[in-house]
């Protein structure tokens, strides 16, 4: 968890025996006041501590998370056409790939990736459209050299506001600049300096250190830093909030009182070099609050739990984001201390015991009701990250409103259709109001004066920009009833759910044994159920025998993981299919466990309540047709005119307990039809590891390639999700690099010196680029490489994907290291095939198949396997 303060010195008393033993600090919130807190018979040390905040909890959904809707009636989902590639993540971004939209990075890490050898990477292909973009054109700009400064107090003051007002006392002095709490620019050239200042809350006089760090000139990466330093000034004549990284207004909030919720609408702006001008993209951002304070959450859970209610608090709050409305920072519930309470003491730096009680209502005016209440625990991981232990930060949950949504708010159907009216905007809204916050900051005297002093001017309207409109690819089925004609059509819209009424499975595998395990109080729903879906698979041309229906006393999770145990003990079937009566997570986690590494088979787990619904033939088309793709079959091919080509996805999840390690999946495509897939999964703690395991997946991947086609892929192209902007030298040198050096040495000692070709590239699904056709969504297909593209990356963006509520949000390509011999045409339009063949869906996709089956598996053993798979699963799409 990092703290939203700029910094924060000092020790504290730790709430547990095992806390102090640890080394680590307990700070009674993470903006704390100058007095520097420590343990009795310590001495106190200043420890920085960073800011920046999560913001969000990260991805739990079960099923689909990356570009299509699904159906809710199953843990294994089935997706169908919708609107995931809209704004389903507008509420609040998580935290994987954040730094993507939201923030100016240093030069250090902007490091150029394009080719110098590309002369153009414009495509040709298709249809050439105009479109807007939620840009605006900087039509006037600073060209003045600028001065940069770094800013330190002594005593340290973390409140970025205070540190504001502080060094404004003597505006007279330094002239015209802009400071952001600790870096200050200025077109005046100034002397290193000490200024003091009186802090009003303790009249304390606080010493101001201003240095000169540099100048820089128009074309400084440090240089468009500042003007998004200028936009954060202008939330702030705005009345905008802080809140984690972006900036919400508290005053047209919109209540839910039903679910006793608000929607806070906000703002995401970055101003950046793009292919030809500097441009502002603007983006509406929402922030979902909960009006109940973590207080009435507690004593909600104690009436209803009664002696167990520790437990249950503890569970229903650890990894909650919370906001502290004192301070407007947001902080990530690590643990609860019930044997600290707010009238607790701790010692402050002049050895002087106070509670928490007298520390908030000296400190920010707050009065504390129940002194009774347990502390909840957030942790800082500044120093973890520099080699030191974490502080650990005490909050009241008295003081602190929940943000973000649970599991079970994310199931309540009705919840999330309210909360989609105000945050699933649709192109028309969406676009007035960036057009409505264009006037907002036009209208605004204050901020015109400040745009007036630094010579800067925004259009104020939206960015025209060129796209072309790919035709539409032709997907390629079975044949239908008595016919030895495969099928061919190209779907309109992205979207073929319709037309494969009339349609079969490309290729099938015959299931002849398999068991169905169902509980005695559930065994009569699957009467009706099974004729129906070996009716439905007969009609696709995937033949299913009568199953082994197994009964069992309950549906509980123990009682799952004994029966399975010895149910596959004595021989494993060709599929498991489990009935469950709702979607708990412990049982899928014990199926899924069980039937990925305690006993490897392919398992398909549904619920009772899917069984009976009324669109009962269409759901069980989808279950046969998953099936099916477990055991090796395929629903149909999309024409991909390259042999000996390899597709390889990659993707990175966390595990959800233990926060310390990750699974990187890599899923790669065994031949040209793209129809057969290699999988494996790797835990790790570090980059170190990662790097590693994946050279090691992707020779595997070669070689197993190799043994199915009798030679080895002559084109690999790597589709890597879950990288973040400044990661990407990092990317560069530790997989690029040893995965290029791992296959030279595997070409040369296995394939006779075999040439190769190679392709690397980055995925980003979480942007705030949003694209509109006259007001209207764009349609599948859509490229643009032009004009919103950065100037120094090999960079694209497609829209692939239909949606049906909200905005859609391209996909953004980042090509960082390829030799693959094929043009920027060629290469996007490869990109926008694979978008259509993504087996658990009938309709196109955000990202590459390969990659998405990646984002899949690396969800399902992050979340509910916890471990590496068996290697007998590994070229089967168990994990759809």
């Amino acid at each position: 968890m990092r703290s939203q303060s700029r910094g924060q010195p000092g020790r504290g008393r730790a709430g547990s025996q095992q806390q102090q033993s640890s080394g680590q600090r307990q700070l009674p919130h993470a903006q704390a006041s100058s007095e520097q807190l420590r343990r009795p018979g310590q001495s106190a040390t200043a420890t920085p501590s960073t800011s920046g905040g999560r913001g969000s909890q990260h991805h739990t959904e079960k099923g689909d998370a990356s570009g299509v809707q699904t159906i809710g009636r199953g843990l294994e989902k089935l997706t169908v056409s919708g609107d995931g590639g809209g704004d389903a993540g507008a509420m609040q971004p998580s935290r994987r790939g954040m730094s993507r939209g939201n923030r100016t990075l240093p030069g250090d890490i902007l490091k150029p990736t394009r080719p110098k050898d590309l002369d153009s990477k414009k495509g040709v292909t298709g249809q050439a459209i105009r479109l807007y973009a939620n840009y605006y054109k900087v039509l006037k700009a600073t060209d003045w050299s600028l001065h940069q400064y770094r800013v330190d107090f002594a005593p340290e003051e973390d409140n970025t506001f205070v540190r504001k007002g502080l060094l404004k006392v003597h505006k007279k002095a330094l002239g015209m600049y802009i400071f952001d709490g600790t870096v200050m620019y200025s077109s005046n050239r100034l002397q290193d300096q000490v200024l003091t200042s009186k802090r009003e809350s303790d009249q304390e006089i606080i010493t101001i250190t201003v240095r000169s760090v540099g100048d820089m000139v128009r074309g400084d990466s440090h240089y468009l830093q500042f003007f998004n330093i200028i936009m954060r000034k202008c939330y702030e004549q705005l009345k905008l909030k802080l809140v984690g990284r972006n900036f919400y207004d508290p005053h047209e909030k919109i209540s839910i009182p039903t679910f006793k919720m608000e929607v806070w609408p906000g703002y995401i702006t970055s101003i950046r070099q793009h292919e030809n001008d500097i441009l502002m993209c603007a983006e509406i951002s929402s922030k979902v609050m909960r009006s109940e304070t973590l207080h009435e959450i507690y004593l909600e859970i104690r009436e209803r739990y009664g002696n167990r209610y520790q437990d249950a608090f503890s569970q229903a709050v650890i990894n909650t984001v919370v906001l502290t409305a004192y301070n407007n920072n947001t902080y990530t519930i690590d643990d609860v201390d019930f044997k600290t309470t707010p009238a607790s003491q701790f010692t402050l730096k002049n050895n002087e015991k106070i509670t928490y009680i007298q520390y908030y209502k000296k400190k920010y005016g707050r009065d504390i009701t129940n002194p009774n209440q347990p502390m909840l625990v957030a942790k800082s991981k500044v120093r973890v990250r520099q080699g030191g232990p974490a502080d650990l930060i005490y909050l009241v949950p008295e003081l602190c409103n929940a943000t973000g949504l649970t599991d079970d708010m994310r199931e309540n159907f009705k919840l999330m259709q309210a909360l989609a009216q105000y945050t699933r905007l649709g192109p028309e809204s969406r676009i007035d109001k960036l057009l409505k916050f264009n006037r907002r900051l036009n209208s605004k005297p204050e901020i015109q004066q400040e745009f007036k002093e630094w010579n800067l001017q925004l259009d104020n309207k939206l960015l025209e920009i060129p796209g072309r409109l790919l035709p539409p690819e032709t997907l390629t089925f079975g044949p239908p009833a008595r016919d030895s004609h495969r099928r061919q059509i190209k779907p309109t819209n992205g979207d073929w759910t319709r037309e494969m009424q009339n349609t079969t499975c490309l290729t099938s595998v015959e299931l002849k044994d398999w068991v169905l395990i169902v509980s005695e109080r559930d065994k009569r729903d699957i009467e009706r159920f099974v004729p129906t879906l070996r009716n439905v698979a007969e009609g696709v041309r995937f033949r299913i025998a009568e199953p082994r229906v197994c009964t069992i006393s309950d549906d509980r999770a123990n009682t799952y993981n004994m029966f399975l145990e010895s149910l596959l003990s004595k021989k494993i079937p060709q599929l498991v299919f489990c009935v469950a009566s709702n979607n708990r997570s412990d049982r899928y986690s014990v199926i899924k466990k069980k039937c990925c590494v305690d006993r490897p088979v392919p398992s398909q787990v549904c619920l009772k309540r899917t069984l009976g619904h009324r669109n009962i033939m269409s759901i069980a088309t989808k279950i046969a047709i998953q099936m099916n793709c477990k055991l090796g079959g395929a629903p149909w091919t999309v024409d991909i005119p390259l042999d000996g080509l390899m597709i390889i996805g990659f993707d990175v999840s966390h595990d959800t307990i233990d926060r310390s390690k990750d699974f990187g999946a890599m899923v790669a495509s065994m031949d040209k039809q793209m129809t057969r897939y290699y999988s494996t999964v790797s835990s790790h703690s570090d980059g170190d590891e990662l790097s590693k395991d994946l050279c090691k997946n992707v020779c595997k991947a070669v070689q197993m390639y190799h043994r199915i086609n009798n030679v080895a892929p002559n084109r690999i192209v790597v589709y890597r999700d879950g990288v973040g902007e400044g990661q990407i030298p990092q990317v560069q040198e530790r997989e690029v690099k040893q995965i290029r050096k791992a296959l030279d040495s595997l070409y040369t000692s296995s394939y006779n010196g075999q040439n190769y070709k190679f392709a690397f590239i980055v995925v980003t699904k979480r942007l705030n680029t949003r694209l509109f056709n006259n007001k209207n969504n764009p349609v599948p297909g859509t490229i643009v490489d032009d004009v919103i593209t950065d100037p120094m990356k090999y960079d694209f963006f497609i829209v692939s994907q239909q949606v049906r509520q909200g905005t859609v949000t391209p996909t953004s390509y980042n090509i960082i290291d390829s030799n693959i011999g094929l043009d920027p045409d060629k290469i996007q339009r490869l990109t926008f095939k694979l978008t259509h063949m993504y087996y658990n869906c009938s309709n196109t996709v955000r990202v590459p198949a390969p990659c998405h089956y990646a984002h899949k598996l690396a969800f399902l053993i992050s979340r509910y396997v916890h471990k590496a798979p068996e290697n007998h699963l590994q070229n089967m799409l168990y994990f759809l």
